[in-house]
């Protein structure tokens, strides 16, 4: 399965399907195939056994039609030049289908962060931060976390970039610490997004909010603060996973104590994790349940061709990005499963990022509660412009989000015209 798939061939695909209902031609969509900029960089950092060892990292900006690029350092062992684009492109999209003034760029380093020290992991960030820096601004393109990384790594990054401009440049990166002018707010945005669009999507079809039982799969920044805001809403979370497994409770899975035992430790698994009446399962297993509501939140290609058949949950609301290989999405809807695309339902993150970018820019700072009533105002009419979207013209939420993205992306491009 692995070797054969190719998330940008996915995201194409879908691209196409889009222009073509929405009526465009060939030469529409010629440009917005190819990424702008590729840059592939070496990281050399000297190893704190005295080595050196040379990474190999990544930025892509994928398009700046509507704006700077944005999007997400990734540090991963499976990070490559294809999911990078891939990610990138999906930026694109997502920026647009909530409407924020921004393109799409990813970028990443090949390394494991689990296998490295904090001192090893602020030598990569900074000496990738360098090798980028040509590319990378407030205006440009502006970076901010992924798999891998998180607030810490976003400060070294600014401050870097700062150290190479010889002034403070707030805006350079979004999911900074508070101290250096991070947003109120943004560690739980994409998880609250993901939260808004599951009440959204269970109202819409009707089904009550209360008691509804949720898996998710993923247990990083995004799955475990959906976990938590869903749990808070009423729902009966019955599964969880991470890397080491998965874990299962028929009457609903005790939330608050799972996740003070993870962040008592960066290295606490859910293996180790213990409560009366759970069951171990595999994320394989938890992505089969039958649940009313499925979150991937974990890493893409989760759900393909080869386990699309067994999936049993009412709706999948996707957290992570491309967690559904496009085989598996025509299963789905045949099944009756309902998809609410990741384009949508996690681009809280990138909301919230905005909503940084705009107040450094400014040098203001907006409270917590503005922050989130702000996120919850675009996530709900974008959610309804998706959805009326799909309905009217009697496609997938999926389909619905490309075509509202698609247009916005190539009318941007087509008002700029092609330069010279």
């Amino acid at each position: 399965m692995g070797t054969t798939y190719n998330p940008y061939d996915n995201v194409l695909a879908v691209v196409k399907e889009a222009a073509d209902l929405l009526g465009y031609s060939d030469s529409d969509i010629e440009a917005i195939k190819y990424p702008e900029r590729e840059l592939k960089v070496a990281v050399p950092v000297e190893m704190d056994d005295g080595t050196t060892h040379v990474f190999e990292g990544y930025r892509i900006q994928h398009s700046t039609s509507r704006g700077p690029a944005k999007g997400g350092i990734r540090f991963h062992p499976a990070v490559n030049l294809d999911e990078v684009k891939a990610l990138a492109a999906w930026m694109t999209f997502k920026c647009a289908v909530v409407n924020i003034p921004y393109g799409g760029g990813k970028g990443g380093v090949v390394c494991d962060p689990s296998k490295l020290s904090e001192r090893e992991i602020r030598a990569i960030t900074r000496r990738f931060t360098a090798a980028i820096a040509p590319l990378i601004g407030p205006d440009q393109d502006i970076p901010a976390p992924d798999v891998g990384t998180n607030a810490a790594v976003m400060g070294w990054m600014m401050d870097t970039y700062s150290m190479l401009k010889g002034h403070c440049v707030h805006g350079v990166v979004t999911g900074k610490p508070i101290e250096l002018g991070g947003a109120l707010g943004r560690n739980e945005a994409t998880g609250r997004g993901v939260m808004f669009t599951v009440k959204n999507i269970l109202s819409k079809l009707s089904r009550p909010i209360e008691g509804a039982t949720v898996a998710v799969q993923g247990m990083g920044n995004v799955g475990s603060v959906t976990s938590k805001l869903l749990y808070q809403e009423g729902m009966t979370i019955v599964a969880v996973s991470d890397v080491s497994g998965g874990i299962y409770k028929e009457s609903g899975l005790n939330i608050p104590a799972i996740l003070e035992f993870l962040g008592k430790d960066r290295r606490n698994l859910l293996k180790d994790y213990e409560e009366e009446g759970m069951s171990r399962i595999s994320n394989e297993e938890l992505l089969e349940l039958p649940v009313d509501v499925l979150v991937p939140a974990a890493l893409e290609n989760q759900i393909n061709g080869s386990n699309a058949d067994a999936i049993k949950a009412k709706v999948i609301v996707e957290a992570a990005n491309g967690p559904i290989a496009g085989e598996a999405d025509k299963v789905l809807n045949e099944k009756g499963i309902v998809v609410v695309p990741d384009i949508l339902s996690n681009a809280g993150g990138v909301v919230v990022s905005y909503f940084e970018w705009v107040q450094n820019i400014q040098s203001v700072s907006w409270t917590e509660d503005t922050v989130n009533e702000k996120l919850k105002g675009i996530m709900d009419s974008a959610f309804d412009a998706v959805y009326n979207i799909a309905e009217e013209k009697h496609v997938s939420l999926r389909t619905g989000a490309y075509l509202i993205s698609v247009k916005r992306v190539v009318d941007a491009k087509k008002a700029r015209a092609i330069w010279p």
